[in-house]
């Protein structure tokens, strides 16, 4: 019996109300990915305009080359939703996330597509908005600037170096999605995806791509909610979803970290120091474990015995620093951890 053809790329397209893109985008795939290896799996998430109808014609009256799939839902579960749904169906080894609106321009999926197969120690690329002299047409200020920060928090929370983590262009081999469990159903699927590419210990690349950012009235979805969920889910993604050793840890470094600001300047100034050092904290308990922050925490109390006023203060920072110095040192020495030390340093 002959071979079933293998599929090297699976790309998944979510679809929402996108009728006046859809024949367009159909046109591209073909114009760079008509091979039999390759798969295109629209997911139309409860489309109520002629979406669903337009992509069923395409399906039958259409010459094409590759594996044409369509995931209907009678509702709309949300971007991350219908992602997620078409990624669980793919088989590439190879799989491709393409936005349906024509924002991102398709020769720009076929370069990604081209460089990650050349390099097999590549195993994640991501679109960046922002990268090179590619041409751009940006609508919105607030969105833009919002994309931005939030790029610049994730950067902070998980010491990268990104230039846009919201780019819906990204491609990945099976291996990457096989280690990520997404669980974010609307446009916090970006979010969502670069966070667990990260904490599997992925690296990511960047290839700079056209952009035409689309205006209201021409179909655009993404609101100022969303921009204002984003960062919920930012604070999720780091703070939130992580192991319980990890979780106590964070609550250990926060709460002295709280005490350590409280030394500092007094009435609002006070509270705007317990502020900043508390965020401070949220980064090093991610840095360590339990026993580590109960060790800085040690060395921070040990410091405030001594000295009065201004002296106390100087005193509790010097020793948060020592307690910060001798943990990394007994990290360092600790190179054959047993696992339950390794939960807990």
């Amino acid at each position: 019996m002959p071979q079933e053809n293998r599929i090297n790329l699976s790309i998944v397209i979510p679809v929402f109300n996108e009728e006046l893109y859809i024949e367009d985008l159909f046109y591209d795939l073909v114009k760079y990915f008509n091979s039999d290896d390759i798969e295109i799996i629209f997911v139309n998430d409860g489309s109520f305009d002629k979406s669903k109808i337009i992509l069923e014609n395409i399906k039958i009256k259409s010459n094409f080359k590759f594996h044409f799939r369509i995931l209907n839902f009678k509702k709309n579960l949300g971007k991350g939703k219908a992602v997620r749904e078409g990624l669980k169906i793919s088989s590439g080894e190879y799989l491709l996330l393409q936005d349906a609106d024509l924002e991102l321009d398709v020769r720009d999926s076929k370069e990604l597509y081209e460089t990650i197969v050349k390099d097999h120690k590549i195993k994640c690329i991501f679109g960046s908005r922002y990268l090179s002299g590619k041409l751009k047409k940006h609508n919105y200020f607030f969105n833009e600037l919002v994309g931005k920060f939030n790029t610049l928090l994730f950067n902070v929370f998980f010491g990268q170096s990104l230039t846009d983590i919201h780019c819906g262009l990204k491609i990945m081999h099976k291996d990457v999605y096989n280690k990520i469990n997404l669980s974010i159903n609307d446009f916090g699927l970006e979010i969502d995806i670069v966070s667990q590419i990260i904490k599997n210990q992925f690296y990511i690349y960047e290839v700079g791509v056209s952009y035409f950012s689309r205006t209201i009235k021409a179909g655009k979805k993404i609101t100022w909610i969303d921009g204002l969920k984003s960062y919920y889910y930012l604070f999720k993604v780091r703070f939130i979803d992580n192991p319980l050793s990890t979780k106590i840890s964070i609550l250990i470094s926060c709460a002295y970290m709280i005490y350590v600001g409280s030394y500092f300047g007094s009435g609002v100034g006070n509270y705007l120091f317990i502020i900043f050092f508390f965020l401070i904290g949220l980064i090093i308990g991610l840095r360590n474990k339990v026993l580590s922050s109960l060790m800085i925490f040690l060395s921070i109390l040990f410091g405030s015995l001594f000295g009065g006023g201004q002296g106390k203060v100087l005193a509790v920072l010097i020793f948060f620093v020592l307690g910060i110095i001798l943990v990394s040192k007994i990290k360092r020495k600790l190179t054959k951890k047993s696992k339950i030390l390794d939960l807990l340093i």
